[in-house]
Order: structure tokens, then C-alpha cells, then sequence
């Protein structure tokens, strides 16, 4: 059997655990998935492919559960997924050659986030850590838990977290449920958070996921207020979460009509111009301004850039806003030109169908 245990944790998942497990029973893995409460069919489901399915009383602490997983594994390599994400690539030569490269570093998936947007499924990239030895890590946090080193390992000190990226993608549905279904989650998370914040009031990433929480059912009151104060601390650019909470931060302004405030994000223009995400929000924020010269700028810049985490950043949306700038300023044939670069994206093919007749 390969060296990795799958530890999964589950509370009323029938209508994905099934499709969670299935393509990584493909592979020699053990499989344990940690029910905390179902009063569905989960467990029952979870039976026709995993070797272990145990149960675990619920105490609101994620990191809880998942260590109880961590801990009923055969294997000191451990690989987490959740329920509501689907295997779709795996290198698992590749893997196993990276595990043994980096014994003691955490390896980072490639997750696949579907949500909708102007009324199309769209995708958000993002790399979370997932792959690590039980002997060296473990959860931390009652909710968004985090990988954490232990504190003491072989009598030495507590050490920083490397990571590297393994060749294994998922597809994340979680954003893609009813309204009332998100609200739900929502609210929970926003729970514990709060109560998260009562004994760690100075963690920026707390801040990030309450206001993440808020913008899932477009609370942008409160997704900016939450944004905002995470930001006011001293964070790194770098950090993948404080480019999303930028980015979360700059679009609640616009939805909250606050444009001219927005406009502040050009004073970290430096840090996170690094990716077509940032630059077609601050072409956004310039066309909401009335820039439409800078905006044009913004877009065409985000065009040739490499890194974009949400899927068309760098190729259909700047087209699509270059060109309705273009049909702002009168210009139709070249609007018309970048609307057609657009593929089958439903905002172009809108505008198209709307120049076109009007010939």
C-alpha cells in the first residue's frame, strides 16, 4: 500500500461524499472518513469505499476533528480532503519522489473553486496545504484550521512551514450551493469566527475569513468592514490570503458605490500589481472614476500578465471591459474587435448581439 492516509471529516454529505471518494479509491491509499454527526445517508455511503469510517462527537472546533482523524491513521503521511472536492489529475510517481525531497514540508493542492458569476460558473484557482507527516504537523484553529508545525518534534524548537506544490488538482463545489444553503454556512462559520476573534482579537487571517463569509452572501457592508480591518494590520503581500482580501476589499467598495474611496488601493498598487486579478479591479476602479484612459491601461496590462488566479483574468474580462470602453468612447468596430476575443462569454456575446442589430 502507498504511504498516504486520506483523512476526510463529514457531517451530512450525501449528495457529494460519494463522488469525493470514488476516484481516490483508484489509487492504494487508505481512506478514513470521520463522521461528526449525520442524520443522513453519509456514513452509509462512505462505507462502500473507505476502510475506515468512524464516528466523532462535534464540539464547534474543526482542528479538533481533524487532528481525531489524523490521529486513526495507519500512515504518518497524510493527505486531507474535504468532502465537497473531487479529484480531477494526480502524478502519483511525481508525488511520492517530491514526499521523499521534502520530508518535513507541506504539500500544497491545487483547488479549483466553482462559484457564479454575472451569471456564469466561474473559477477561482488557489493552493492549500494538504500533504504533510503527522509527526511534524497538525491543526490549529476552530474553524479555517490551519496546518501548523508541533510545537516541539525531536526536542527541537518549533520551526517555520516550507511548502511545495505536488501535481494533484480538485474541484471545489462548496460556493456553487443554494442560497439558503450558503447563508447557513455562512452564518456558521461567522460564529465561530467571532468566537475565535475573542481569544486571538489581532489575527489578520481571522478578519480575511469573516469577511470572505460576508461577501459568499454578498453582506458587502460587512465584508468591507471585516476586509478593512484585517488590512489595517501589517501583513505580507505576498500571503495568497491577504491578495484575495485586497481583491475582496476593492470590489465590496465598488458594490457599496464607494468608487473615489477604492481608489486608495492605488497607493499598494506596487505590492499587487503582480497579478491580472488585482489589475482588473483597479481597472474597474478607474473606469468607476470616470479614467477611462488609465483603465484602458489597467486592462491591457492585465492581458499579457502571466498570474491569474480567477479563470479569464488575463484573457475575457479585460477584453470584455477594453471593449466597452472602446463602445464608451464611440468607438464601435474596435469594440466590437475585443468583444469577439471574448469566446462564448454572455456579457460579449450580449453586447455583440445588441451592436450588431442596431446596424
Amino acid at each position: 500500500m502507498t504511504p498516504i492516509s486520506v483523512c476526510i471529516i463529514a457531517k451530512n454529505e450525501e449528495a457529494t461524499i460519494g463522488k469525493c471518494l470514488k476516484p481516490l479509491r483508484a489509487y492504494d491509499w487508505e481512506i478514513i472518513v470521520v463522521d461528526t454527526g449525520s442524520t443522513d445517508r453519509t456514513k452509509e455511503i462512505a462505507s462502500a469505499y473507505a476502510d475506515k469510517v468512524l464516528d466523532y462527537t462535534w464540539c464547534n472546533d474543526f482542528s479538533a476533528a481533524r487532528n481525531y482523524s489524523i490521529k486513526q491513521a495507519t500512515h504518518d503521511m497524510i493527505l486531507v480532503i474535504d468532502c465537497d472536492e473531487y479529484l480531477t489529475a494526480f502524478d502519483m510517481d511525481a508525488t511520492l519522489k517530491l514526499m521523499q525531497e521534502h520530508p518535513r514540508a507541506v504539500g500544497l493542492l491545487s483547488r479549483q473553486n466553482h462559484y457564479q458569476m454575472n451569471g456564469t460558473d466561474s473559477v477561482y484557482t488557489d493552493y492549500v496545504e494538504r500533504l504533510f507527516s503527522r509527526r511534524y504537523y497538525h491543526y490549529e484553529g476552530i474553524i479555517h484550521e490551519q496546518v501548523r508545525p508541533i510545537t516541539s518534534v525531536d526536542n527541537a524548537i518549533r520551526y517555520d512551514t516550507t511548502t511545495y506544490q505536488i501535481p494533484l488538482t480538485v474541484d471545489h463545489s462548496g460556493y456553487n450551493g443554494s442560497e439558503e444553503a450558503l447563508y447557513d454556512k455562512a452564518m456558521r462559520n461567522i460564529t465561530l469566527l467571532k468566537k475565535d476573534l475573542e481569544t486571538k482579537p489581532n489575527n489578520p487571517y481571522t478578519y480575511f475569513q469573516i469577511g470572505q463569509a460576508y461577501n459568499m452572501i454578498h453582506d458587502d457592508g460587512n465584508a468591507c468592514l471585516y476586509y478593512g480591518k484585517g488590512l489595517s494590520y501589517d501583513v505580507d503581500p505576498s500571503a495568497e490570503y491577504v491578495q484575495m482580501m485586497v481583491i475582496g476589499y476593492g470590489y465590496a467598495l465598488l458594490h457599496l458605490n464607494r468608487a473615489e474611496e477604492a481608489m486608495g488601493l492605488s497607493g499598494v498598487y506596487d505590492a499587487f500589481a503582480v497579478s491580472a486579478d488585482f489589475l482588473d479591479l483597479m481597472g474597474l476602479i478607474y473606469l468607476r472614476n470616470g479614467q477611462y484612459m488609465q483603465a484602458l491601461l489597467e486592462f491591457v496590462k492585465a492581458l499579457s500578465c502571466e498570474t491569474a488566479h480567477v479563470a479569464g483574468a488575463n484573457t475575457f474580462i479585460p477584453s470584455y471591459n477594453i471593449g466597452l470602453i472602446n463602445e464608451m468612447m464611440g468607438d464601435k468596430e474596435a469594440a466590437l474587435m475585443h468583444y469577439r476575443k471574448c469566446g462564448d462569454f454572455h456579457m460579449a456575446l450580449d453586447r455583440i448581439k445588441e451592436l450588431t442589430e442596431t446596424d
